[in-house]
């Protein structure tokens, strides 16, 4: 129960957050990735708010041996740049530049997206559930152990 509460709140204080830092804008989002038009650098400060107290929270989360609700904590990822990492990492990156929203964002807006949004939201999840049939049948067996 104590977990689903601590959830509930995170959830709510990213949603709040991607509504007023206009992460569910997506002019505001094709702006920032329009270097070589009409350029919004805005979107460095909401990074920039994301990233400090993410490396805070990271130095203190290295000194616990668990969370906050007694479940063990993740280890550090790994520093590998595979083909998996380098093409999700490309396609994540060409959806949010065409569409102008990423998974967080879009579920934030679901209630103002209009058809859009639910399209967006839709093919995001039909892309999740085909992913590792696809990679399964493009990714030779023994690649993949």
């Amino acid at each position: 129960m104590k977990r689903n509460i601590f959830s509930f709140l995170a959830g709510g204080i990213f949603g709040a957050g991607a509504l007023v830092s206009g992460m569910t804008d997506t002019t505001k989002v094709q702006g920032w990735l329009d270097v070589f038009g009409a350029w919004d650098p805005t979107l460095a400060f909401v990074m920039g708010g994301a990233i400090l107290p993410m490396v805070i929270a990271w130095r203190f989360a290295a000194r616990r041996s668990a969370s906050v609700l007694g479940t063990s904590l993740p280890g550090p990822s790994s520093t590998k740049l595979d083909n998996n990492l380098i093409t999700g990492s490309v396609l994540f990156g060409m959806g949010w530049g065409l569409a102008g929203l990423c998974p967080g964002p879009a579920m934030a807006s679901i209630t103002f997206g209009g058809w859009g949004g639910l399209l967006f939201l839709s093919a995001m999840a039909a892309g999740m559930l085909a992913a590792p049939k696809v990679r399964a049948w493009i990714t030779p067996q023994d690649a993949q152990a």
